[in-house]
């Protein structure tokens, strides 16, 4: 080996590392729409890879920088039409859950997948995506590889849906309140639920964030039942914990004057990292990680998806003006 060849890797991972900044600095500004980000990290992973991995990773940075952006959110949200969101929401949510749950149990037996992989599956896709898988992993003491399959799968259903649900909601002329349920409901994880709602307005951005955290505290009775059936009652129960701070954000932007004036400002801070979680995370979707994933967990994920998909959108349309 030629001692010209260490130094050339060395630039080239610098290099990397300063393309990868730029983009997810140019992430940060409004010329990046949500699905646009998310776009530009699935490039990324592709070409790039994510030379910063490693330190996101044990940093958490992705997670954290999604709940300081769902906290931020709150800031340009009032108490009131957010409780008559989380109040029209909550019959689908229980009604959603259970079901998705019952179905991924059947789908997973059917299709002969491990059961831990399985109960992952329906989990992420029952209530909040990553956020439950991680929640649900330790209860149950899934391994690495199980809990990756199943991340991998909600975050490539996260991506499809990112893209295609405004332009359905477009296409069947949803009210901002009906898409923005549709999406908290039918969507796994928050940051797709924001960026997809976003996408929609204002009014199904709210309706759409406060619905989904709503829903996301679901975690902790699945968390605890599921400890119940796993016999794991010592295990740590993992509490998203942020949701209090967005309910602080929403007092604060109501009742507060000197935050109203200020919230217009926090909210764009909070949409722009939004936007950087996203290129984080399609930056996260190698050829390899799809890869590992498998056809029948996929297929599990797929059908599960598909049909909470369709099932709410018939009630919503039906139902919600």
């Amino acid at each position: 080996m030629s001692q010209t060849e260490p130094v050339s890797n060395q630039n080239s991972g610098i290099a990397r590392k300063v393309i990868f900044a730029l983009l997810a600095a140019v992430c940060l500004t409004p010329l990046i729409s949500a699905p646009l980000a998310l776009l530009m990290g699935l490039v990324a992973a592709q070409t790039l890879g994510n030379p910063f991995g490693d330190w996101m990773s044990r940093n958490k940075v992705t997670s954290r920088l999604l709940q300081y952006s769902v906290v931020g959110l709150g800031f340009g949200m009032s108490v009131h039409s957010a409780v008559e969101a989380g109040r029209q929401g909550v019959a689908f949510t229980i009604a959603s859950i259970i079901t998705t749950l019952l179905l991924g149990a059947l789908l997973g037996l059917f299709l002969r997948i491990d059961k831990k992989t399985s109960y992952l599956i329906a989990s992420g896709t029952a209530i909040c995506g990553g956020s439950a898988i991680a929640a649900v992993a330790p209860v149950i003491k899934a391994d690495e590889k199980q809990i990756s399959v199943a991340l991998g799968i909600v975050f490539i259903l996260n991506s499809v849906a990112l893209f295609i649900f405004p332009r359905i909601g477009h296409l069947l002329s949803m009210s901002p309140d009906q898409f923005g349920l549709w999406s908290a409901i039918a969507i796994h994880d928050t940051s797709s639920v924001v960026g997809a709602a976003s996408k929609y307005g204002d009014r199904a951005l709210q309706v759409a964030t406060t619905v989904k955290l709503a829903r996301a505290l679901w975690i902790i009775p699945l968390a605890l039942i599921t400890a119940l059936f796993y016999k794991n009652g010592k295990q740590k129960i993992k509490v998203p914990y942020f949701i209090g701070f967005f309910i602080i954000a929403m007092l604060a932007n109501t009742y507060v004057p000197l935050v109203q004036t200020q919230s217009k400002i926090l909210v764009a801070i909070a949409k722009a990292g939004l936007v950087l979680t996203l290129f984080l995370i399609g930056s996260g979707l190698s050829l390899k990680t799809i890869r590992s994933v498998g056809f029948r967990p996929l297929l599990q994920g797929l059908l599960l998806w598909l049909f909470i998909g369709s099932a709410s959108l018939f009630f919503i349309l039906h139902t919600v003006t």
